[in-house]
């Protein structure tokens, strides 16, 4: 496809996704599940820089997703501007994940996985059992105040929908821009070969702690979002079962593809409103379509656009 044909695209879509609020077969239910939608790409998104491009399998993001919520949650409620409480997130999660990062980067593979997800963990259950009594404990925070712009408040569905659209859409240019960068290509020889990338002069623990970094910052922005949108926040909103949600949009979608993660959020969204009725089967029904995927499609409904190249004989 042309450069002309994907600006033309583009502004289709964009288009689109602006005037989508006023269709005429939207309503405030498909809106709400829209919004949701847009949250799941947001942190698809994220943790595909972390799987997808440098191959890490994290398996406790989920837990700056919540750090970013609680302390939008915990400071808002005490007078803080949505916009710093925001920031502060994600020095928070910047943080913790690089302290995460020094201590257990240089493991591979199932180790590194067992790890992020004590982490997880960890993190919820300090949310849960904290002796400070900041994040009230199971019983969560709730009349968290909608953010405000110039004086206006944003408490309606729509100017949520507005703000979670520009969050993810910038979200969206940055990784987009990174996939064609130098340094993903870096993370690419990372993720195929860690011995053969540092023979090439790659510093390969330089470029596993970077995406780790730079994924923490868009999780903090996207839970910041949902306390406000959803004017409550509870250690159970960050269990690992969103966890490995998240994982599955990814695998689904395909890992290291922009495409597919955004098409595996909207599938796995969809899912979780039809089977909200019979949410102890979801992990089951998550389970066989990823079998199924990694059976007939391996690399995800839009895979990873890989590059070959041949040495020809000159002879």
């Amino acid at each position: 496809m042309s450069s002309r044909h994907q600006l033309f695209l583009y502004c289709i879509v964009l288009s689109v996704l602006f005037l989508f609020p006023y269709l005429p077969l939207v309503n405030n239910y498909i809106l709400h599940i829209f919004i949701l939608t847009l949250i799941y790409v947001v942190l698809a998104l994220s943790l595909n820089v972390v799987i997808g491009f440098a191959g890490l399998l994290d398996l406790g993001f989920i837990a700056f997703y919540g750090i970013g919520a609680y302390t939008t949650a915990i400071l808002i409620t005490r007078g803080y501007s949505f916009w710093v409480t925001m920031i502060l997130g994600i020095i928070i999660s910047l943080i913790f994940r690089f302290i995460i990062g020094m201590t257990t980067l240089r493991l591979r593979g199932d180790y590194l996985a067992i790890v992020t997800l004590g982490f997880g963990e960890i993190v919820r259950i300090v949310l849960n059992n904290n002796p400070f009594l900041l994040t009230n404990g199971p019983l969560g925070i709730s009349s968290i105040p909608a953010p405000q712009i110039a004086g206006f408040i944003l408490s309606s569905r729509i100017s949520s929908y507005y703000l979670i659209l520009i969050i993810c859409l910038i979200t969206f240019y940055i990784v987009m821009r990174l996939e064609h960068s130098k340094i993903s290509r870096m993370w690419e020889a990372v993720r195929e070969n860690e011995d053969a990338a540092s023979s090439c002069g790659i510093n390969v623990f330089l470029m596993k702690i970077s995406s780790y970094l730079l994924a923490a910052v868009f999780a903090p922005i996207a839970g910041s979002f949902f306390a406000q949108y959803q004017k409550f926040v509870s250690p159970e909103s960050f269990n690992f079962f969103e966890s490995i949600t998240i994982v599955c949009i990814v695998v689904l979608g395909g890992m290291g593809s922009i495409p597919g993660v955004i098409c595996g959020s909207f599938i796995i969204a969809i899912m979780n409103e039809l089977l909200r009725d019979l949410a102890q089967y979801r992990m089951l029904a998550f389970g066989l379509i990823l079998v199924c995927v990694m059976i007939f499609k391996p690399d995800g409904l839009i895979g990873f656009k890989r590059y070959t190249f041949e040495v020809k004989d000159r002879r």
